[in-house]
């Protein structure tokens, strides 16, 4: 089994001044990520990414809020991470391996962070990594566009460290 693992879809960096790139139609695919590992009773995580006490995004901060557009029913897993890796000091492993998920779906903010580093320690940590191709977005960069980073992440993730599938080709 595969479980979906949404990465920091949170208000700040969704709804913060730099927009992500594609950032409507990667939410409503993300719904149809849930509504699909739901149906097939696949766990769904969702990370936060929170820092320390006194910065913008300390713990209960609205800006480490996830998203409202996100259609959660409330059996999902959230959990906080103060790492780019969200294997990192956080229990995912743990949880994962007692749901009996041998690999696992990433998805989310931000391509060239916290996407990159999940991607690479998954299988370190004993899953399968699956990135979903048009599942996953940053906002544009001075030296980059987003929609560059995104592609170039596809490109080198695949292979050594996870499959890449567009979200369409995806089953649970």
């Amino acid at each position: 089994m595969y479980a979906l693992l949404i990465l920091d879809m949170q208000v700040g960096l969704v709804h913060g001044p730099d927009k992500p790139w594609r950032g409507p139609a990667l939410i409503d695919t993300l719904n149809g990520l849930m509504g699909s590992a739901r149906e097939k009773g696949a766990p769904i995580f969702l990370a936060r990414h929170i820092g320390p006490a006194g910065s913008p995004i300390e713990p209960g901060s609205p800006l480490t809020e996830l998203v409202q557009e996100l259609e959660l029913l409330g059996n999902e897993v959230i959990f906080d991470k103060k790492r780019p890796n969200a294997f990192a000091q956080t229990d995912l492993a743990t949880l994962l391996s007692e749901r009996g998920c041998e690999g696992v779906v990433v998805t989310g903010m931000k391509t060239q962070y916290c996407v990159d580093s999940t991607c690479r320690a998954a299988r370190d940590c004993g899953f399968d990594a699956v990135l979903i191709a048009n599942v996953h977005t940053c906002s544009d960069t001075q030296e980059l566009k987003a929609e560059a980073i995104v592609a170039h992440h596809n490109a080198t993730l695949a292979g050594p460290f996870c499959r890449v599938i567009q979200a369409e080709e995806w089953t649970f």
